[in-house]
């Protein structure tokens, strides 16, 4: 049986560039699976295109191309989000990174979260206020916030209620474009935390979408790393933090801070980023991290590198290993 959730094929999404002539490619050929109860953590710099792929599943930008199949059905033939069936748009929900601009500020807590609940016919209009308590409860906050607006609540709080609006129509699979971003640390843990209870006690799978490579160490059950629009390395949690092969995976991992001197045993040979990110208008010919990796050889200028299944569930895009060169120094 089948437990995957989510079946994404050679996505790519394509924008016009202010530069005549050119494109931006923000995500190019992209192929990743999410499996019912998981949580996928997808990582990579600010512009490796992950926000791109979030609003292209939640149907908020049409694909360039590719296929995206959830739960057995190509969604791919609908356009835009406005060409989704409500069964569909019930089923997929997003959190977006800033809710200071994603909820209204003029709609009290009540009304933001009795709108979905109101479209999508959750429950009848005498048990709305039963449901809106509900919701504000599972996301740990008190009925009585009901009663005000989003700009007399602070950022996590408002990021709580965020969460709280997606949760409304009982979705399988949430989309979390950096949810914890914009928040000081002690508020992160308290959404993380709300965010896993919820995931535990539901089964929800999760797209969780960072920049924050340490974050993911104790939330995701597998890692996928973008740069440039393409995955370049997928793998379970242990197996990447225990075994990084990509040369950027192991710069990202090995500028993750640290407390211990254990700790920073455990992390790769330290790798100094580079070079700059190049424009996603103005990809490099080869392997599109080669102006800023330390291990090239002649054919990372010449080939891009296919995506090379080491094992049972590690994934990487290198031509250190497609052509048998293992020896990435640690």
């Amino acid at each position: 049986m089948n437990k995957d959730i989510l079946i994404v094929k050679k996505l790519k999404k394509y924008f016009p560039s202010s530069i005549k002539g050119l494109t931006v490619k923000a995500v190019d050929e992209v192929d990743f699976t999410l499996q019912k109860g998981e949580i996928l953590g997808l990582v990579g710099e600010s512009g490796s295109g992950k926000s791109t792929i979030a609003y292209t599943l939640a149907g908020i930008y049409p694909s360039t191309s590719g296929n995206v199949f959830y739960k057995g059905e190509n969604i791919s033939t609908y356009v835009y989000s406005k060409d989704r069936p409500l069964s569909l748009k019930k089923d997929i929900q997003i959190v977006f990174q800033d809710p200071g601009t994603s909820l209204n500020p003029k709609h009290r807590v009540s009304d933001i979260l009795a709108l979905p609940l109101k479209v999508h016919h959750i429950v009848p209009k005498f048990e709305m206020r039963n449901k809106i308590i509900e919701l504000l409860k599972m996301v740990e906050l008190p009925a009585d916030y009901m009663y005000k607006y989003p700009t007399a609540l602070g950022g996590g709080e408002r990021q709580l209620i965020a969460i709280a609006r997606a949760l409304a129509t009982n979705p399988s699979f949430i989309i979390l474009d950096e949810p914890t971003s914009a928040l000081d640390v002690s508020i992160q843990a308290k959404i993380i935390d709300v965010l896993l209870q919820l995931q535990k006690n539901s089964s929800y799978s999760y797209l969780f979408i960072t920049h924050d490579m340490s974050l993911m160490h104790n939330v995701a059950d597998r890692i996928a790393i973008m740069y440039l629009g393409q995955m370049m390395e997928i793998a379970s949690t242990e197996e990447f933090f225990r075994n990084p092969l990509h040369p950027y995976t192991q710069m990202l991992i090995s500028s993750i801070p640290v407390v211990t001197e254990n700790e920073e045993n455990l992390k790769p040979k330290r790798i100094k980023p580079q070079g700059e990110i190049p424009s996603p208008v103005n990809i490099p010919t080869g392997c599109r991290f080669n102006t800023r990796c330390t291990f090239t050889s002649d054919i990372c200028f010449k080939e891009e590198p296919d995506m090379l299944q080491i094992n049972t569930s590690h994934y990487v895009r290198c031509h250190l290993y497609s052509s048998g060169q293992k020896n990435i120094k640690r």
